[in-house]
């Protein structure tokens, strides 16, 4: 009897002392003894990582900066030297003036035949009826090309691309000898009336990038309703392409508001000037040139840019982006 009392209660002290929780005095012990040792560089290890990838990141940043200072200096250094009278402009080539002169900007906005508004307005027109041009006609050849089918669609579409490789220079010469024949030399229809042709190929390819995306189911349930296919593109394509539509005004307004080449070919009498015509003649051949004035001028014509840009800057990461990945 002894010994089985003796082995029952052998048994239930096994047992309590399975069932009993471990004290937090072990765990305190094992935490300054060896896993205590080990766990330590595990908890260094994140911070480490996390302090490097800070460092990587400044470095990035900081070299961005750098990058993005080296090429806004040239825009920088014509900011400030239209405050600089000319003999300073090219002896101090830092980004702080020492003698600001505000002359430069009165003395270019009246120096040439006309006021330099009047320069601003035409180009406000060339920019404007290009701008409706291109919005519409590129947006409807898109369309057709995008949601019609008809013959030869395929054909008529590898040209419009092969289009984008042609260079300007090539066709210049023709489209100046069809326009003098028209009477439309130092006029703004040589300029206005190929947009409302759908001339501008990259537009078109941009737009039919993003009709593609957009659901034909759209399209059935329209027609399912009634609508035509002038209702279909008036009331559910153009509203759901606000950001293709942006973009295309973006680089439409820049691209034509920047155009020199072509608004020298057509436009030969002063009074039809626009803006970067207005500004070639600050520059003398004889090298007497008021740079001053010139970089003044330059600087309000970027201001229309820098607006557009401002204010589109959103629609046009978006339209790019949505275009791009599909």
């Amino acid at each position: 009897m002894t010994d089985a009392s003796t082995r029952t209660q052998t048994a239930q002290n096994a047992t309590t002392t399975a069932v009993r929780p471990p004290s937090n005095t072990g765990t305190a012990s094992g935490s300054r003894g060896t896993g205590g040792s080990t766990a330590r560089p595990v908890a260094v290890r994140p911070r480490g990582r996390r302090a490097q990838a800070r460092v990587i990141s400044l470095l990035k940043h900081a070299g961005l900066i750098a990058f993005g200072f080296v090429m806004l200096y040239p825009l920088l250094w014509m900011l400030a030297s239209s405050f600089k009278p000319n003999a300073l402009i090219f002896r101090e080539p830092g980004l702080i003036p020492t003698d600001i002169d505000l002359s430069n900007y009165t003395d270019g906005w009246n120096a040439l035949l006309h006021p330099f508004s009047h320069y601003l307005i035409n180009s406000a027109l060339v920019v404007l009826g290009s701008l409706l041009g291109n919005l519409l006609s590129c947006s409807l050849a898109a369309y057709a090309f995008a949601r019609l089918e008809f013959k030869g669609k395929r054909l008529w579409f590898a040209i419009m691309l092969m289009s984008i490789m042609l260079p300007i220079h090539v066709v210049i010469v023709p489209q100046y000898v069809l326009f003098s024949q028209l009477e439309w030399i130092n006029t703004f229809l040589p300029l206005i009336v190929p947009k409302l042709l759908a001339t501008d190929a990259f537009f078109i390819f941009l737009m039919v990038q993003f009709f593609r995306g957009i659901p034909r189911e759209l399209d059935e349930a329209a027609t399912l309703d009634g609508c035509n296919h002038l209702r279909i593109y008036l009331q559910i394509m153009l509203p759901l392409s606000m950001p293709a539509l942006a973009t295309t005004a973006i680089f439409t307004f820049i691209w034509t508001w920047n155009d020199f080449f072509s608004q020298l070919i057509f436009l030969t009498r002063p009074e039809m000037y626009t803006v970067p015509i207005a500004l070639r003649t600050f520059v003398d051949s004889t090298g007497e040139s008021s740079w001053g004035s010139l970089f003044a001028m330059s600087i309000v014509s970027l201001i229309p840019v820098f607006i557009a840009f401002l204010f589109g800057q959103k629609y046009l990461v978006k339209g790019i982006a949505t275009t791009g990945i599909k």
